[in-house]
């Protein structure tokens, strides 16, 4: 029964995003396979401030969106649900209630996985990535801002050297940056976009 565990999102997260200055979203939003309360489960979580009700559903609710209601977590807008049991891969959606009654299926906006067009469910996945920029990080405040050289080159990665995995891009487009003099590269929109012949202008 998951209405028998207590809310998985803190109250710091809350108060931050009531106050719209949460830094690290994905962290507080979205599925996150975790333990809570001692079970293994996924955490639902999303900032729909004007619906009159959330549910989760998915493959694991056989696409029922009666199954599972969230609960409103107060004024920050914000709808959670800890589901025991549910893992990665899990595909799911939010089913959101209008203000107006009408009921709408809705991908997750934070989701960290979705299915590849024309489907369009999210999929539960952990962040397993490390970082491994601490030293840069560390020193990045060293150098004014406003005082070092800034020389941007926007590229589209799906048609830059096509075919190219990213692990590939991330091996080849710094050094074809810095020889062009190009001091920052800004990624035209990798999250999920309606239209990939859009290249991503509509996120």
């Amino acid at each position: 029964d998951p209405y028998r565990f207590l809310p998985a999102l803190g109250e710091l997260d809350l108060h931050l995003i009531r106050e719209g200055r949460h830094e690290q979203l994905w962290r507080a939003l979205g599925a996150e396979p975790m333990t809570h309360q001692g079970v293994a489960g996924t955490r639902f979580t999303v900032w729909a401030p004007n619906a009159r009700g959330v549910r989760v559903a998915g493959d694991f609710t056989y696409w029922d969106g009666t199954a599972f209601p969230m609960r409103s977590l107060g004024a920050a807008g914000v709808w959670e649900l800890f589901l025991p049991g549910v893992g990665e891969g899990a595909r799911y959606k939010f089913e959101i209630t209008s203000q107006y009654g009408g009921r709408f299926l809705k991908a997750d906006p934070m989701a960290r996985r979705t299915e590849v067009p024309p489907d369009t469910a999210s999929i539960v996945t952990s962040a397993h990535y490390e970082w491994g920029d601490a030293r840069w990080m560390a020193h990045r405040g060293d150098t004014p801002v406003h005082e070092a050289p800034l020389s941007v080159y926007e590229v589209h990665l799906p048609s830059w050297r096509k075919g190219l995995t990213y692990r590939e891009l991330a091996e080849e487009l710094p050094a074809y940056v810095k020889d062009l003099g190009f001091t920052h590269v800004e990624l035209m929109p990798v999250a999920e976009h309606p239209f990939g012949g859009s290249w991503g202008y509509q996120v």
